[in-house]
């Protein structure tokens, strides 16, 4: 049921294509290797806990928390197409 140019299964592209690059992104940001001592944002101790809970852990809490919500802000993305997209 696609309007134009696009092909008959462009919307069910589109969604796979979304899930497959928040898979991807999600991958990214999944931490791996020996955790540090120190948070390499601000310098503080991260707690034992904490790096034995999340191996390869590289952030304290509060700065693992700011890396998310900027993360976050940057993830949405509608692949519909907004009127700038289509003037390019």
């Amino acid at each position: 049921m696609a309007n134009g140019w696009a092909g008959d299964d462009a919307v069910g592209q589109q969604i796979q294509d979304s899930v497959n690059d928040e898979i991807r992104r999600a991958r990214q940001n999944v931490p791996c290797g020996e955790s540090l001592q120190y948070c390499e944002e601000c310098g503080e101790e991260i707690p034992e806990a904490r790096r034995r809970a999340v191996p390869g852990v590289r952030l304290c809490l509060c700065c693992q928390e700011a890396a998310d919500k900027e993360n976050r802000a940057f993830s949405l993305y509608n692949r519909r197409g907004s009127k700038d997209s289509q003037l390019k």
